[in-house]
C-alpha cells in the first residue's frame, strides 16, 4: 500500500470516529435532558419521593401542628428601668397553641445621647416560660439606641401545643433596662469644641 492511499484510509478511519462520537454525545445530552421528566414520570406511577400531590389545596396544607380546640390568651406587658418609653403595640392576643404569631414593641430613649440597653423576658404563670417558643426576639442581643431615636422591635413567637390544658392564660413581661453604655455627645456633655 503507498503512503497516499494510507493517509486516505487513515483519515476515512477518523471521519467514520468523529461522526461516531459526535452522534454519541449528542445522544449522551438527550439522554440527560430526558432524565427530569422520565425521573418525574416514574416518582408519580410508584409514588416514590412523590413531596406534594398536585390537588392539594393550601387549606390542606396547613400547619398541623396547630391545636385549634383551644386558645390562649396571651397578656403583653413592659416595665422600664431607665430613661426610655416602653410599650407593646397592643396589650393582648388569643392565639392557638402551636400557630405562629408576631407582637411589636416600641421604645423610644428620651435621653440627648446614644444608650445601650437590652431588655429580659419574664412569664406568668412560670410554668409558661418552657412552653413560649420566641423564634425571633429583642430580647436576644443588646439594644443601641441613638439620641431621641424610636424603634419598632418584633417578637415572633408560638406556644408549644404541649401546654397543660388548665394554662388559659400567659403573661409575656420585658423589663428594658440600662446596662451603662452612654455616649454623651459634645452638646449634651455642655463641652464646648471652640
Amino acid at each position: 500500500m503507498s503512503d497516499a492511499s494510507e493517509k486516505n484510509l487513515l483519515q476515512k478511519l477518523n471521519r467514520t470516529m468523529m461522526g461516531k462520537l459526535l452522534i454519541i454525545a449528542v445522544l449522551m445530552f438527550g439522554f440527560g435532558y430526558a432524565l427530569v421528566p422520565v425521573y418525574r414520570a416514574i416518582c408519580e406511577v410508584t409514588g416514590i419521593n412523590l413531596l406534594t400531590p398536585k390537588d392539594i389545596s393550601a387549606k390542606e396544607l396547613s400547619n398541623t401542628q396547630i391545636d385549634r380546640s383551644r386558645e390562649i390568651l396571651v397578656e403583653f406587658d413592659a416595665n422600664t428601668q431607665g430613661p426610655w418609653r416602653f410599650r407593646p403595640v397592643q396589650s393582648s392576643m388569643k392565639v392557638h397553641p402551636g400557630e405562629m404569631h408576631q407582637i411589636v414593641y416600641e421604645v423610644v430613649n428620651q435621653q440627648p445621647y446614644q444608650m445601650d440597653a437590652q431588655a429580659i423576658p419574664s412569664y406568668a404563670p412560670q410554668q409558661a416560660a418552657q412552653y413560649f417558643k420566641k423564634m425571633e426576639c429583642f430580647c436576644f442581643q443588646q439594644q443601641t439606641l441613638g439620641p431621641k431615636e424610636a424603634r419598632q422591635m418584633p417578637v415572633v413567637f408560638f406556644i408549644d401545643p404541649a401546654i397543660p390544658k388548665e394554662v388559659k392564660t400567659i403573661t409575656l413581661s420585658y423589663t428594658f433596662f440600662d446596662i451603662g453604655g452612654k455616649t454623651k455627645s459634645a452638646a449634651a456633655a455642655g463641652v464646648d469644641k471652640s
